[in-house]
């Protein structure tokens, strides 16, 4: 999970957006490739995982979800928030596009807990009474007619009652606070980091050499505001019902809030 600020913050969190470049490097989408590489679990590996676990908790009790309610963790990655939602006693799917990430994911599969390949832009069969998109998993794409797509797709995933939750970065704060250049060593690996805003993106640019190679790597996230969701929701029909602007659910606050965090249905 990336942070594209402050190498001690957890603010941004990108786990599915534009172009990854490696040698032999196969898609056009940065995140069909960075995302499936053992360097980004690498690069992303010290992780908050109580904050993490704090905010399905404090999340699942705001929802007030029934017992063994039926939930998808979409862009899950390798699983963490899925994996603890199903301890919770929740009927857990988790979902991504990362082939690699899946098969790691279904190392802790049970009768409750499933994961499974999945394109966020297409709706599931099944109806969950609650879907989560967590830590920065939105806005990847190059079109918005994706990331509409997306909204659409878990709109029609939702069960009658069900809800759905976007755990985004509070933009603006991101932009404010970004860290231009950064060197960052993890098992070995030195990783050299530059981060920047520019035409309505978060750019990351990651360069590093490892076992002779040399590798770069791009994540680029929609700087998307919250009257940007609005409008978004307004053209699909979604109703936005809260917003709140960290993991202990404290309100909104458009220029010092850490994340935006948007309960709809």
């Amino acid at each position: 999970m990336s942070d594209l600020i402050n190498p001690k913050s957890q603010i941004l969190n990108p786990t599915q957006g534009q172009k990854a470049e490696l040698s032999g490097a196969k898609s056009e989408n940065w995140y069909a490739d960075w995302f499936d590489t053992p360097y980004y679990h690498i690069l992303y590996k010290e992780r908050n995982y109580r904050e993490a676990q704090l905010f399905m908790d404090n999340l699942t009790h705001y929802l007030n979800l029934p017992e063994k309610a039926k939930v998808l963790d979409l862009a899950c990655g390798k699983g963490r928030h899925a994996i603890y939602l199903n301890q919770l006693g929740f009927d857990v799917v988790g979902a991504d596009l990362s082939e690699n990430s899946i098969a790691e994911a279904n190392k802790n599969r049970n009768d409750t807990l499933h994961f499974v390949v999945h394109d966020k832009r297409e709706s599931f069969n099944e109806k969950f009474d609650a879907i989560f998109n967590l830590f920065t998993s939105f806005g990847y794409f190059e079109n918005r007619e994706d990331d509409i797509k997306t909204l659409l797709a878990i709109k029609e995933s939702l069960s009658e009652y069900g809800f759905a939750v976007i755990d985004f970065m509070n933009s603006q704060v991101v932009i404010d606070n970004l860290i231009p250049e950064e060197t960052k060593e993890v098992d070995g690996i030195t990783f050299h980091i530059k981060r920047y805003e520019t035409g309505g993106y978060i750019i990351k640019e990651i360069d590093f050499e490892d076992k002779g190679e040399s590798f770069h790597f791009t994540e680029k996230v929609r700087a998307y505001t919250l009257e940007d969701f609005q409008t978004m929701m307004n053209e699909t029909g979604i109703y936005l019902l809260d917003t709140f602007g960290d993991y202990k659910l404290k309100k909104f606050h458009k220029n010092t809030s850490e994340r935006l965090i948007m309960i709809f249905k």
